[in-house]
């Protein structure tokens, strides 16, 4: 059991150099007048924002609650070329989400991305053969310039040795290609971060309660600080509304007769602590269309994913005995018993994904970006996947830009001319950064544990050196959050100080991984909560 006594006393006042006050922005947000501001702290709003303010626009980002804390926290945590959609027939998308895929996770953010080798098995009576499966990865990692090895069939044996808990039993051959996968919060966040650091204003927690209107145009909202209470105001030449899947609530604030433009299909997933060391994922085929995955992650297995039509609150969105009896019984069909024990599971959550209107099954639906004007001039846009989040950010901005009227006015860079591939905050190499973190440890004081340098590597990249400083310049910072994970306490004064982080699930669900781990325990929480000060 972890003790934390001395938690309260590591004190609740901010850091130098840190963010400024909620209330520094909330009066920031309302005096200024911004040329764009984005509705939804999601990945696509947190994107477009960070191109917006690369092109020298005035951007200001509010969301309800936290940066990507509904669906972009709750993604299969996969930055991929997207192999099913190749028996539809779009190899030109595939093409595109593998350039996008390489050019995030070598150039743009290799610190927060890793490669990751995907077994395709095949079984005596499963919905493909083995050489059409053959054929397929293939084709698919050639459209990536076989930048990850070439596609190929491996022995079963051979795969079971690197998927110990793979079953053998019926398996004719298995398919191996690559892809890459991420943390999806912590990817979200350096992406706010970046946008700041262009010089973007945010808020979190900032709810909005209405939309201002000048001549009947949309020209800014009206928001309540959920922490504090208190009200304000945002003004903006342009509003973008990017909230997911409430994006057709806020669209009825602008036209209450506004009809809907979007359906959801609910994604649930599962994490399960790991009975053995698996070196390679798991992609099995359930039918023609749908595959399930089994991907070691954060030390874990995630397990996913279910795709069902969901008409309910998005917010009350939850997974439910049937996702997880699904999810189990779907995995079985590749995975040994003893690796699916309802024991094992530490956490369990489920995602939105966002999918044009229309009739039809959600699981062939396609996972397109759709962009809407009101009758207000409010800009909505809905849908997309992870992989291509800064495609779309610029697809926003092209559109933004061609708008009739150029409500963004003409001073400023168009996207177009940006550079192609500018990288994420703390870019660097994580291998060097975990090297260096256990090398450059306090003089008398103890090293840093080896499995703490590679989580703070891998989640900050440089920035981890920030971290370690804290933790040298205050040892009580240097023990850890819970004996069994690898995260410290001066990570939770880095989410308090330089990460936005307000409450404890700010900090324990999508700036560490104590919740996905099963640790969030009412002491860790109560830790956690002295440190943020509530």
């Amino acid at each position: 059991m972890t003790t934390l006594q001395s938690v309260p006393a590591l004190g609740t006042h901010p850091a130098s150099g840190s963010l400024p006050s909620r209330a520094e922005t909330r009066d920031r947000l309302s005096k200024a007048t911004y040329d764009l501001l984005v509705i939804g702290g999601g990945i696509l709003g947190i994107s477009t924002a960070w191109h917006a303010a690369q092109s020298g626009l005035r951007v200001a980002l509010v969301d309800a609650g936290d940066f990507a804390g509904a669906t972009s926290s709750a993604s299969s945590k996969l930055l991929h070329g997207g192999l099913r959609y190749l028996q539809t027939g779009a190899v030109k998308l595939v093409a595109e989400n593998h350039f996008e895929r390489r050019a995030v996770s070598r150039q743009v953010a290799p610190h927060l991305a890793n490669p990751l080798t995907f077994y395709l098995p095949v079984y005596k009576g499963g919905p493909h053969g083995a050489a059409k499966l053959g054929a397929g990865v293939f084709a698919y990692s050639a459209l990536s310039a076989f930048g990850d090895g070439v596609g190929h069939l491996l022995s079963p044996s051979k795969a079971a040795q690197d998927v110990p808990e793979l079953r053998t039993d019926n398996l004719k051959a298995v398919a191996v290609y690559g892809d890459d996968q991420m943390n999806d919060a912590r990817m979200a966040l350096m992406t706010v971060r970046a946008a700041v650091d262009a010089g973007a204003t945010v808020l979190n927690h900032a709810e909005v309660t209405g939309l201002r209107f000048t001549r009947g145009r949309v020209t800014g909202a009206e928001l309540k600080d959920r922490t504090s209470g208190d009200e304000f105001g945002v003004t903006a030449r342009l509003v973008l509304n990017a909230t997911g899947p409430w994006v057709d609530h806020l669209r009825k604030m602008e036209d209450p007769n506004a009809a809907p433009s979007i359906r959801l299909s609910k994604g649930a997933h599962l994490v399960l602590k790991r009975t053995s060391p698996w070196k390679a994922a798991l992609a099995t085929p359930i039918d023609k269309y749908r595959i399930t995955f089994a991907l070691p992650w954060e030390d874990m297995l995630l397990l996913g994913t279910t795709d069902e039509e969901y008409e309910g609150d998005p917010g009350q969105v939850e997974v439910t005995e049937k996702d997880t009896a699904q999810i189990l019984d779907e995995a079985a069909f590749s995975i040994r018993d003893q690796q699916l024990s309802r024991d094992l599971i530490t956490y369990s959550f489920a995602g939105l994904r966002v999918l044009p209107g229309g009739p039809g099954d959600t699981s062939k639906a396609k996972r397109e970006t759709v962009v809407t004007e009101g009758r207000g001039g409010m800009l909505s846009v809905a849908g997309g996947k992870w992989t291509t989040f800064r495609h779309i950010g610029r697809t926003v901005m092209r559109k933004l830009e061609q708008l009739p009227g150029h409500p963004l006015g003409e001073d400023y860079e168009s996207v177009s001319t940006l550079p192609k591939r500018l990288p994420l905050p703390g870019i660097a190499n994580p291998n060097a950064v975990a090297h260096r973190l256990l090398v450059d440890g306090p003089a008398p004081g103890p090293r840093m544990a080896a499995d703490t340098a590679k989580h703070l590597a891998t989640h900050y990249g440089s920035l981890a050196f920030d971290i370690a400083r804290m933790a040298n310049e205050n040892p009580e910072l240097a023990r850890r959050v819970h004996p069994d994970a690898p995260e410290i306490w001066a990570q939770v004064a880095y989410a308090r100080d330089h990460e936005w982080a307000e409450t404890a699930d700010d900090v324990l669900r999508r700036r560490t991984t104590l919740t996905i781990r099963g640790l969030a325990t009412d002491e860790v929480r109560a830790g956690v909560e002295s440190m943020l000060g509530k």
